[in-house]
Formats: structure tokens, sequence, C-alpha cells
């Protein structure tokens, strides 16, 4: 999936740093693999996906975003950021061994 950048803005810096994620871990988790799926149980308005991915530190992520466009340029906005818990990295794993 290609974008541009990140649309961050105080609300959704805010909601996802409640679970305890900061702008640059998110962000960082799409420097590396990830696994990107539609989120259309959630979409009432624009797209959502959902990303998959871990951080440098090898921890699951969950990333629920839309796409935005600005100008030119496509950014990525994050809605919901967390960890996983143990039980979903085991889930993926299994679907996903490559990943």
């Amino acid at each position: 999936m290609d974008f541009d950048g990140f649309d961050w803005d105080k609300g959704n810096r805010k909601k996802c740093q409640k679970h305890g994620v900061s702008v640059e871990v998110t962000e960082g988790v799409f420097n590396r693999p990830v696994i990107i799926l539609p989120d259309e149980a959630h979409s009432k308005g624009e797209q959502r996906f959902r990303a998959i991915g871990r951080t440098v530190e090898g921890r699951g992520m969950f990333i629920v975003f839309t796409l935005r466009r600005r100008d030119d340029e496509v950014l990525l906005r994050p809605i919901s950021v967390r960890y996983m818990h143990s039980e979903e990295v085991a889930g993926y794993e299994k679907e996903n061994p490559d990943f």
C-alpha cells in the first residue's frame, strides 16, 4: 500500500496514545512488513483498513487506519492503535507463517 506520510492531529494522536503507543512506534510499524486487511464492518463513510505488524522490538501491533488525500498526497491516518494480545499474535502467526 503506497502512501506519502501520516495524518496526525490532537484527536487521533490522543486516542492512539491512550494504549501506550507513541506516534514514532506507530509509524515505525509501517517500515516493516505488515498485513493489511479491509475493515468493512466499521467503515461508515470512508474506507478503513486493519494493519497487523511488529514494532522494531518485535511486539505485535494492531492498527486501524484510513487513507486521506490532501492536495497531491495520500496520507495514512491512524484511528486506533494497540499492542496485540499473545493469543492474537499466535493466531496471526499460525495463519501467516512467513510473517
